[in-house]
């Protein structure tokens, strides 16, 4: 019931989905009328892999965290993470409010053992594929063992949806060098270089998009005014361009003969490829999709949570954990 558009994207992009994926069941949680009204539209009903679970509140996109916590027991999204809490569910993907789904799922669900906090995690494109950088605004304040337990959880969530066995993993800084970095940074390092990751060191924030590693771990007051930054720097590019080819006739003509590479450009770059981010170190997969996803986007959301299901992501962040720990002992 989340997002900008609701069932209108979600019930179309998961019918989508199932019909890619024989292995993947969906559950529908939302009001029952409704869901029922958009599989109408949608020319499809419940089957043994398609359940509508009635929630009869919902949780507004404005509404603040503790409210929607204390107040909405029986919306759409506490419905959901309650059935990751009883395994009836494997995943939860909503494209609701991030605050609410945050606490609401920390809550239900807890974080797995060793780990402090829960973090956000997306990957971004680079000049090489993708970055996974974490945390993107969970955890303004962090210490230097956040930001390790951050690495740990990265490390493992690329090395298994990827089958990349030994990913890189930097920390993001203002310099490369040691010396750069408040001392909880500094901190952050040292902890890492001494862990069984493969610490490349520090990286500045270029690096993200050059692929110089596999994992970018910084705080997550860093992590969102990157994202926000990059969000904006794409979507003045994208604007800028379309404004130079519309100038005149001349320019429009470049533009009809750039068209294959400007299609090219964009698909590399679509936001929508690298929607769904993952709330780490709960005992549950719960993925974020953004709110303005389009069915498109939506989809590889549930696409996300399906591939962390399929590669048993949370175990392997659990025993890693463990073994940082026994190292750390």
């Amino acid at each position: 019931m989340g997002g900008d558009h609701g069932p209108h994207v979600t019930v179309p992009a998961a019918l989508r989905c199932l019909s890619r994926s024989p292995d993947l069941n969906v559950i529908l949680v939302g009001p029952q009328d409704v869901v029922a009204a958009e599989l109408k539209a949608c020319r499809a009903k419940p089957t043994p892999r398609l359940i509508v679970r009635h929630a009869s509140q919902v949780v507004a996109m404005d509404e603040p965290p503790a409210l929607a916590l204390r107040g909405k027991k029986d919306s759409s999204m506490r419905v959901s993470v309650d059935l990751v809490k009883s395994g009836e569910a494997d995943a939860c993907v909503s494209a609701g409010n991030t605050g609410a789904l945050m606490a609401t799922a920390r809550f239900v669900l807890k974080t797995l053992p060793g780990i402090d906090r829960p973090a956000i995690a997306t990957v971004m494109p680079t000049i090489k594929g993708h970055a996974l950088v974490l945390d993107l605004g969970a955890n303004v304040d962090c210490t230097a063992e956040h930001l390790l337990q951050f690495g740990i959880m990265g490390a493992m969530l690329v090395s298994a949806v990827e089958h990349n066995p030994n990913p890189s993993v930097g920390l993001l800084n203002i310099g490369e060098e040691d010396i750069k970095g408040n001392e909880m940074v500094k901190r952050a390092a040292e902890l890492l270089r001494d862990s069984h990751l493969n610490f490349y060191g520090n990286v500045e924030g270029n690096d993200i998009f050059k692929g110089t590693t596999d994992v970018v771990v910084c705080d997550g007051f860093v992590g969102n005014v990157t994202l926000k930054a990059s969000e904006g720097l794409a979507k003045m590019i994208s604007t800028i361009l379309r404004a130079e080819f519309k100038r005149n006739w001349r320019t429009r003509l470049a533009g009809l003969l750039a068209l294959p590479v400007l299609n090219t450009f964009k698909r590399r770059l679509d936001p929508r490829r690298f929607n769904g981010a993952t709330l780490l170190g709960l005992r549950g997969v719960v993925i974020k999709s953004h709110g303005s996803a389009d069915r498109f986007s939506f989809e590889h959301a549930i696409d996300t949570a399906a591939d962390e299901v399929r590669n048993n992501v949370l175990k392997r962040i659990a025993d890693q954990i463990q073994l940082s720990q026994r190292v750390t002992a």
